[in-house]
């Protein structure tokens, strides 16, 4: 396949070809903007340096028990289950992940324009944004597979056609992280660089994907380099706590040996200014509830009255 002219981040290559730093910046907005938004000028800084943020309670319990009440009602219904959007765990029936979960439930759908997150999101990426994608994860305990080391970035731009590094991923814990049960591993500062993949990418990837990664992952040069240089982070806390990550910072977890299960929404924003393309594999988008092409108008706020919460970084 011959890269494409206006392809910025080439990747799924015959060979393999080295990293190379970012052409876009980490946070978009400048001037008044940057500075009148909730994050402050050091919280913008070390997103700028380590590629993510974490927020311990950023939901209160109250809440949280809401979300995973539904997220108990999800596991039981059979329409859930069998729809394409829910994927299970190699080998099993155990749920892995839902996806298109804000279509699915008010309540989610509520969440994803929280004033106080749409603030933040436009604060990071300059301009008003849309999901591109949502999902709840689940990593029930001593079941639970782990994610390959990777960058959501490499994945949209490839599979999705998504053009610049101009997103930013919400994932909110419904479970206590702890160091046991898989929590989300990152490398800071990882995200600066964009390291290409190997490996042409077949028709319907997402469909062996989404059960286990094995293409759009990073070699082990690569990320060993910038491990040593960065060393990684696995943030942990009570359930409600809130981490931003940049859609380049490479991140995994390990399977959940312990018994205790870990679940989190997952929620991705576009700026509605890097609206996607065709998929710079060369193959056809993938499904909507995977890269939203249909509902990209800008996210409007409603009101907070049923999400208070008591954030602090953390």
């Amino acid at each position: 396949m011959e890269t494409r002219t206006d392809d910025f981040y080439p990747t799924r290559l015959e060979r393999p070809t080295p990293s190379f730093e970012r052409k876009d910046p980490v946070v978009h907005s400048t001037g008044e903007d940057r500075r009148e938004g909730p994050l402050s000028e050091p919280e913008l800084e070390q997103y700028e340096r380590d590629g993510f943020l974490v927020f311990n309670n950023f939901l209160d319990p109250a809440t949280v028990r809401k979300f995973r009440n539904d997220l108990s009602a999800y596991e039981e219904d059979d329409s859930i289950l069998r729809s394409e959007g829910t994927i299970t765990e190699p080998g099993k029936q155990e749920i892995r992940s839902i996806f298109g979960i804000h279509e699915l439930s008010d309540r989610f759908d509520r969440l994803t324009r929280d004033p106080k997150i749409l603030a933040m999101v436009r604060q990071l990426l300059g301009s008003d944004a849309y999901i591109h994608q949502s999902r709840i994860n689940f990593k029930p305990g001593f079941h639970g597979k782990g994610f390959d080391w990777h960058s959501d970035f490499e994945t949209w731009h490839a599979e999705d056609g998504m053009p610049r590094m101009r997103a930013v991923s919400f994932s909110i814990a419904l479970t206590d992280n702890t160091p046991f049960n898989g929590p989300l591993m990152l490398i800071p500062g990882s995200h600066k660089r964009f390291v290409p993949c190997v490996g042409r990418t077949p028709e319907d990837n997402y469909q062996s994907s989404l059960k286990k990664q094995e293409l759009g992952v990073p070699n082990d040069q690569d990320l060993a380099y910038l491990a040593d240089d960065h060393g990684i982070k696995a943030p942990t806390g009570p359930a409600g706590s809130l981490i931003i990550f940049e859609c380049n910072t490479l991140h995994a977890s390990n399977a959940n040996m312990s018994p205790w299960p870990r679940s989190n929404l997952f929620f991705v924003y576009n700026s509605v200014e890097n609206q996607l393309e065709a998929p710079f594999c060369g193959n056809k988008p993938r499904p909507e509830f995977l890269g939203n092409r249909t509902n990209t108008e800008a996210l409007t706020p409603i009101e907070r009255d049923e999400f208070q919460r008591t954030g602090s970084t953390g």
